[in-house]
């Protein structure tokens, strides 16, 4: 019942985010794209001619609002509720409720339960109240030290619970903490200001503007954050991402990739030409990521790389290696995992004889080795010099392999 409801979840979860994405990169779209008319309504902005699906599409946008009150007017707020209640359902199922395998990594901070899901969503709001404030002050002043600002207050949080969380954990973290403050910038400012324009028309009253300055600024954020977060919602299956000790500083720079990414489509939709320039620093961003995330893999014992060709493997390498395997990984990866309501091994890997360990050698080093995404939160205390006879015994099948 548990995968079942996992899987609904994601499905819902993907659903109402490609609704809520697909809207909200729509009308940026469509914003950046009108052009000015003499012949516009009065109090309208700009104008666009679409066509799409057989039919033309004559749509005109009003700065403020209307003189007059249209009879109806569609609202665009659901997909982003259903896309954060989904969201957090599918954190509390897989990493509140599995917090000791997810969240907590007892190297770093032995926490209960309760207590890395406290910490977590202390930080969730705390993220918010932090953006929005930065946000009202700095409504005023140079946009570019609100956008540092920003940038400074996700890195610092990054590194905070990337301290206090294991790296898997600390990443979700962030990810969940910028979608909350997308799904936040709907719910407490654009549409609470959308709500407040139409009450002054149905008053006869005229709008105040800063409602419409303020939500085109937030509307603005969630259009650059989307790729961000994204990006680091789907890393949770490549620990070469997040699995790294210096997985904290990725996360500013997938901050920038995702900008300059968003930054070339919002210039194309006006009309100028595409800035193809920003492939370079995208490219060299890239670059700095995977050498911050092989900086940042377990620290092991040396062990000889350059070894001579073999044609067996030695009894004592392969030996040790099991050993550290059988009793730190197959108390989940067995036909009958010893871990508390664990009913069948993860992926159906099976790590209990030599020919399980031989069939898994690459995804053992890949997920233990070169990261430290297993065992989750480190529950079963591999230590390095464990990890670096796992490493050994790897190198020592890679060379047979190679000089088969």
């Amino acid at each position: 019942m548990n995968e079942w409801l996992e899987l609904i979840l994601r499905w819902f979860h993907v659903i109402a985010g490609i609704a809520w994405i697909g809207s909200s990169f729509y009308f940026i779209a469509l914003d950046l794209s009108l052009k000015q008319n003499k012949n516009l309504p009065p109090k309208s902005y700009g104008e666009a001619w679409q066509v799409h699906g057989g039919g033309f599409y004559h749509l005109v946008k009003y700065l403020v609002a209307p003189s007059k009150l249209p009879s109806e007017l569609t609202w665009f707020k659901w997909e982003a509720y259903a896309t954060w209640v989904s969201g957090f359902a599918l954190l509390a199922l897989i990493y509140y409720a599995g917090a000791e395998l997810y969240m907590i990594d007892i190297i770093k901070y032995d926490f209960e339960k309760y207590e890395a899901v406290i910490i977590s969503i202390l930080g969730i709001i705390f993220g918010w109240l932090v953006y929005d404030m930065i946000c009202r002050i700095s409504l005023k002043t140079n946009v570019y030290t609100l956008i540092l600002s920003i940038f400074i207050l996700i890195t610092i949080m990054s590194w905070i619970y990337s301290e206090l969380f294991s790296y898997r954990g600390a990443f979700m973290q962030i990810g969940t903490v910028l979608g909350t403050i997308m799904v936040a910038n709907v719910l407490m400012v654009i549409i609470p200001g959308q709500k407040k324009v139409v009450a002054s028309l149905i008053k006869n009253e005229t709008p105040d503007a800063k409602y419409g300055m303020v939500a085109k600024q937030r509307s603005l954020h969630n259009n650059y954050l989307t790729l961000p977060v994204i990006f680091i919602m789907i890393s949770n299956h490549y620990p070469i991402i997040y699995a790294t000790k210096y997985s904290w500083l990725i996360i500013p720079i997938i901050l920038i990739i995702g900008a300059l990414i968003r930054h070339f489509f919002n210039v194309k939709h006006t009309g100028i030409k595409p800035p193809y320039w920003i492939i370079f620093p995208i490219i060299i961003l890239l670059s700095l990521s995977m050498f911050i995330s092989n900086l940042g893999k377990p620290k092991l014992t040396k062990t000889n790389q350059n070894a001579h060709i073999i044609k067996i493997i030695p009894e004592p390498i392969l030996t040790n290696a099991q050993e550290i395997i059988i009793s730190k990984c197959s108390m989940c990866h067995a036909k009958e995992p010893l871990w508390d309501n664990m009913h069948s091994a993860p992926k159906q890997v099976m790590l209990e004889t030599t020919e399980d360990i031989l069939m898994n050698i690459e995804n053992i080093y890949s997920q233990s080795v070169a990261s430290f995404a297993m065992p989750p939160g480190n529950v079963s205390f591999l230590e390095n010099h464990e990890r670096a006879q796992i490493e050994e015994l790897y190198l020592t099948i890679l060379n047979l392999t190679k000089n088969k």
